[in-house]
């Protein structure tokens, strides 16, 4: 990718420099990942395989550390909780890509640093995530840039903040949405305006989750859309996860984060970037499974759950209206 030539500052010393740890088994992906570090505007760090983060003492490697893991064998995953926790330690921005198949293992490895994973990444994918991270970092800040800098960054963020505005249309219930529900985050950042109506209607007793049939109907509904449409065209990935995890809860069952990025219906590493976010927000939650540590699910907050009862309720209401 062609140089962007971003600068960074560390607040308080204006020479220091950000650096970007690389991993990777393979030679060639440890020099392309190399080449987006530059793009990005850090300064090359450690670099090396994998094997390497399992060796010495569990120090800071970089201000961002970027690993690739296509293969989910024993020794990487490993590695990878090990590093997992000296990122958390550190404030370390941790990127790590990997394939569908290894997913699963890769996400339950990581749940300490709020490491961003990436499934199958192109390179815009990669630099856009390295944007992400150093957003994140503690004290860093972006000196000034130029109009065409200030550009390249804009669209390299364009699609998070995309993100992040309708997740927060959906948390804060805005009445210009006049969404048919309304999401209630236990931090005071997503709350509506009118607390006194919230607690009114937090004491009213929650009707039951719908029949999954229902649920899983409605799912494959618009799934039948995409066989006639172009899929972009309904796009909708916050709403397919909430449906998915909706029917698994009525069900009784548990979701992986490899199961619930299909059920998106949008590109494995987007999915991820809901699921985080929305994790973040309140919305899902994030469980381990007691029978292997290394195995992560996602499933509905209790709020969310009563948000999505209250909806199929009213739902359900409004048909027997109409009929």
């Amino acid at each position: 990718m062609g140089q962007v030539d971003f600068a960074y500052d560390m607040a308080g010393d204006a020479n220091a420099r950000l650096t970007a740890a690389v991993f990777a088994d393979c030679a060639r992906t440890r020099q392309e990942i190399g080449e987006d570090v530059a793009a990005a505007g850090l300064r090359a760090g450690e670099s090396g395989a994998i094997g390497a983060l399992a060796d010495g003492p569990v120090r800071a490697l970089a201000d961002v550390v970027v690993v690739d893991c296509p293969a989910a064998d024993p020794a990487c995953l490993a590695a990878l909780a090990r590093l997992d926790i000296r990122a958390a330690r550190s404030g370390a921005q941790l990127v790590v890509s990997t394939t569908m198949e290894g997913l699963d293992a890769v996400f339950g490895c990581l749940d300490q640093s709020r490491a961003q994973v990436l499934v199958g990444p192109s390179r815009g994918e990669r630099v856009v995530a390295l944007g992400r991270a150093l957003a994140h970092l503690p004290g860093a800040r972006v000196r000034e840039l130029s109009d065409e800098d200030r550009m390249t960054l804009l669209r390299l963020t364009e699609q998070v903040g995309e993100i992040a505005a309708r997740l927060e249309r959906l948390s804060s219930g805005l009445p210009e949405d006049k969404g048919a529900f309304r999401f209630e985050s236990p931090g005071t950042a997503f709350r509506g305006q009118d607390e006194t109506a919230e607690r009114k209607l937090l004491r009213q007793p929650r009707p039951p989750l719908p029949d999954p049939r229902l649920v899983r109907q409605i799912i494959r509904h618009r799934r039948l859309r995409d066989r006639h449409f172009d899929p972009a065209l309904f796009a909708d990935p916050a709403w397919d996860i909430l449906l998915d995890l909706t029917a698994a809860r009525a069900e009784h069952k548990r979701v992986s984060v490899t199961s619930l990025c299909i059920a998106s219906g949008v590109p494995p590493t987007t999915a991820l970037r809901w699921i985080s976010q929305m994790v973040e927000s309140g919305l899902l939650e994030r469980t381990g499974d007691e029978a292997d540590r290394r195995r992560a699910f996602i499933a509905l907050s209790d709020r969310t759950a009563n948000a999505m009862a209250r909806y199929f309720a009213e739902l359900e209401q409004g048909a027997d209206r109409v009929i």
